[in-house]
């Protein structure tokens, strides 16, 4: 079978796509969810819906539209959530919602072709242009240096801002940063693998690994591994019994981590 997957043009796009999305994934989710941000993430992908609408309706590109508007709705979550702490839940859960509606109506009173919304949901990732698989190249490139660059800052920021800031770590910048490189990161890979499973990929892996290493660097790398064992099973199993490529990925990850949740399977990862 994997021969077959293999000598599918497509399928190669599909399989490239699919390891590119597990690294950035994995390198921004351990980010996201050592930092408990994994409901903002979420938030600023629903929020991309608005952006797409906004696009369609000013008759503008829709990529950069729909970034411009996902980073200042998730640096404006993340703004507000830092001065109401206690909001947290409420304030993202209204946005998230806002941003959604926003697009909904935008595409209803514009007249023409209209995308539907719903197919951004799961995505397409075995018809992924080859246009994207350079952008998400890209994203990769930008995410790695740009974690190099500033790695003990989240770490210090992961395990305990306050501290962080007495000795000196610019908190508020790497947070303001770590939103923005989310939410570029999740519009980049919902246009390629579709809302739900950005959101599975950012959280399960990431998550799974948190649990079993010692450090945030070796979770990243642990993230990424599990991410691309779920994008090629879910792979090997949508062509193999010819399902929605998107739900079979999801599948292999919910089935693998629930399987984690078994007496003896569980892990104890810690420190930094």
């Amino acid at each position: 079978m994997i021969a077959d997957i293999i000598s599918l043009p497509f399928m190669q796009h599909a399989c490239l796509a699919a390891l590119l999305a597990a690294l950035c994934c994995g390198v921004m989710g351990t980010l996201v969810v050592a930092n408990r941000m994994v409901f903002l993430a979420g938030g600023a992908a629903h929020a991309a819906y608005g952006g797409v609408g906004l696009a369609y309706f000013l008759v503008l590109p829709v990529l950069p539209v729909t970034v411009a508007f996902t980073v200042t709705a998730a640096l404006c979550m993340a703004a507000l959530t830092r001065r109401r702490v206690e909001d947290t839940d409420t304030v993202i859960g209204v946005l998230w919602a806002a941003g959604m509606a926003f697009g909904i109506i935008l595409l209803d009173v514009t007249p023409g072709y209209k995308p539907d919304l719903m197919s951004y949901l799961f995505g397409s990732i075995i018809t992924v242009p080859v246009a994207d698989l350079y952008a998400l190249a890209a994203l990769a490139v930008v995410l790695c240096a740009v974690t190099l660059r500033h790695y003990n800052g989240f770490v210090a920021m992961a395990f305990d801002r306050e501290f962080a800031a007495v000795r000196g770590a610019p908190v508020g910048m790497l947070h303001y940063l770590l939103t923005a490189l989310a939410a570029v990161t999740v519009v980049l890979l919902i246009r390629v693998a579709g809302l739900i499973l950005v959101i599975a990929l950012l959280s399960v892996a990431p998550s799974l690994a948190l649990r079993r290493t010692a450090s945030m660097g070796r979770a990243m790398f642990l993230a990424t591994a599990l991410n691309v064992f779920f994008c090629l099973a879910g792979l090997a199993l949508a062509y193999g019994c010819d399902l929605t490529s998107g739900a079979a990925i999801i599948a292999v990850a919910a089935a693998t981590y629930f399987l984690s949740l078994l007496p003896g399977l569980r892990g104890h990862g810690h420190g930094a």
